[in-house]
């Protein structure tokens, strides 16, 4: 019986993972998974927006000489707010004419008991990790659908929103929310071309998280790790990297846990 398919045909997967002629903006642009995230995508050829609060201004020149000015451009944005969300993405194209690629990385926790957490601190978290990506995941969208040749869309989750962990409800709730938002982008973004995935890592050594989990509470955790220990931004930034070029096209809806085992018991 003959097949339908040639199956010695091939898709075409890079296997460098080239990204010349590839914009990509990131969210959160100047925390420490997003530096390693820009480092990993300028040299695979990607030319970069990247998208900051205001209160990181201090940080953008000593950020900008460590890249080159013409693949870097540095756009101040407040990721909850609509506005200052389209008037980012508007001056990307105005900028580069294309985009591409969209990593949000823009993220904010504060761990406090459920019965702790006041609305305030509930809406924040919720505004940040869940609104945020929302807001630049249709704008981006919307611009790549208008251009007509697909693109990526990498959400950066947590463990958290698939498993329970104290002190975290506000944040897990918001993450777990993304996962949700991820799937139904994917299934409706899929006719055009665009994949939508999220990453979901364990802690990582960022200059935030190694500070939160110094000392016993750190070593407590990292025994509920089955490999024995937390990330590191460029082990996030590789996964990153994976799903922004053609290699994984075939995937969308997709969570990757990035948590060393945690999540398997």
């Amino acid at each position: 019986m003959s097949s339908e398919y040639d199956v010695n045909l091939r898709y075409g997967v890079d296997s460098k993972g080239d990204l010349s002629n590839k914009v990509a903006v990131v969210t959160g642009g100047l925390g420490g998974i997003a530096m390693a995230s820009n480092q990993m995508l300028l040299e695979k050829g990607a030319r970069l927006a990247l998208l900051y609060p205001a209160f990181e201004q201090s940080k953008v020149n000593d950020v900008a000489g460590q890249f080159a000015a013409d693949s870097v451009h540095f756009i101040e944005c407040d990721v909850t707010d609509p506005q200052s969300v389209n008037n980012a993405f508007a001056e990307v194209i105005s900028h580069y004419g294309q985009i591409d690629i969209l990593v949000n990385c823009a993220g904010y926790v504060m761990l406090q008991p459920v019965l702790e957490t006041d609305f305030d601190e509930w809406q924040k978290q919720l505004a940040v990790n869940l609104t945020g990506p929302f807001l630049c995941s249709q704008a981006a969208a919307k611009l790549m659908i208008e251009a007509g040749k697909g693109g990526k869309i990498i959400n950066i989750a947590s463990q958290a929103a698939s498993v329970a962990i104290d002190n975290h409800v506000a944040y897990t709730s918001a993450k777990a929310g993304l996962l949700g938002m991820t799937k139904v982008m994917a299934k409706e973004f899929a006719p055009h071309k665009i994949n939508v995935n999220t990453l979901s890592p364990t802690v990582v050594l960022t200059p935030m998280g190694e500070k939160a989990w110094r000392g016993e509470k750190g070593e407590a955790m990292k025994k509920l790790i089955p490999l024995g220990r937390f990330a590191y931004t460029d082990e996030i930034a590789a996964a990153v990297l994976f799903f922004a070029g053609n290699g994984s096209d075939m995937i969308t809806g997709a969570d990757l846990m990035i948590d060393g085992g945690f999540t398997i018991w």
